[in-house]
């Protein structure tokens, strides 16, 4: 019977520098893994995955921190190699890499929506594509996506649109990768209270998301608090391995498919 814990494993995170990725890696650092590779985008985020890979190493796990820009097939190859070079092959690769844009269908430019494109999607499919080949056997692998996904609603065409072929992604690859033992899913968080959030609304839209759930009040903020999404990641790639090819959506009944 395969080991399912999080003890002794190695990590991938991509996008772990800090907020809900950050937060991934030190949780996992802390519920015993051996090794977590920190990937960050590019030198805004050095110093948060640095203080990242430093908590990491107080609580006892090897780390490194990776920088690269994932929207290229060869990045995304080598992003991989260098893990497996620092702290060997990854028995858990999670990707929380993502890109919000929140502008009408209409004034969306060519070169926004290909940006979009390969920030949520192409970086999606290159990263579950070279999780399959160097992931070990009995692995996970999760894809953050958004829970837009389950929603109606204007605005989001290029964030939620490049998002949703990740469940698709997710469904091929569960299927290809399960003679193998791994699990394969996706992960959409409703709005989260993080700096990722913000900037890409207004204040009327924030105060509309911070009462769209069905448990909003019981929350400090009204939206989803990264510590209520991190157990649910342990778990997926842990004990709930038996979950696989599904997009949950992790939200406080914000939206529901």
């Amino acid at each position: 019977m395969a080991n399912h814990d999080i003890q002794g494993k190695t990590v991938l995170i991509a996008g772990g520098a800090k907020n809900l990725g950050g937060l991934i890696a030190r949780d996992l650092a802390e519920h015993g893994a051996k090794a977590v590779a920190v990937h960050y985008n590019s030198a805004s985020t050095q110093a948060a995955a640095e203080e990242t890979v430093a908590a990491i190493k107080q609580a006892g796990a090897q780390a490194v921190a990776i920088q690269a820009d994932l929207t290229g097939a060869a990045a995304v190859e080598k992003l991989f190699a260098d893990t497996i070079a620092a702290v060997g092959r990854p028995d858990i690769a999670i990707n929380t890499v993502g890109k919000v844009l929140k502008k009408a269908f209409t004034e969306i430019s060519e070169a926004e929506y290909d940006e979009m494109s390969a920030v949520n999607s192409k970086t999606a499919f290159f990263f579950l594509r070279e999780a399959g080949r160097h992931v070990n056997d009995n692995g996970k692998i999760v894809t953050l996506v958004t829970s837009l996904l389950g929603a109606f609603t204007p605005f989001y065409a290029a964030y939620a649109g490049t998002k949703a072929p990740v469940e698709h992604f997710t469904r091929a690859a569960a299927k290809e990768f399960g003679e193998r033992g791994i699990s394969v899913t996706a992960v959409g968080p409703g709005p989260m209270d993080t700096p990722f959030f913000y900037p890409a609304e207004g204040d009327d839209a924030v105060a509309y998301h911070k009462t769209a759930a069905a448990l909003s009040k019981f929350s400090k903020t009204g939206l989803t608090d990264i510590n209520d999404v991190v157990p649910f990641i342990r778990h997926l790639v842990s004990d709930g391995w038996w979950i696989t090819g599904q997009t949950i959506l992790i939200n406080g009944g914000y939206t529901t498919k």
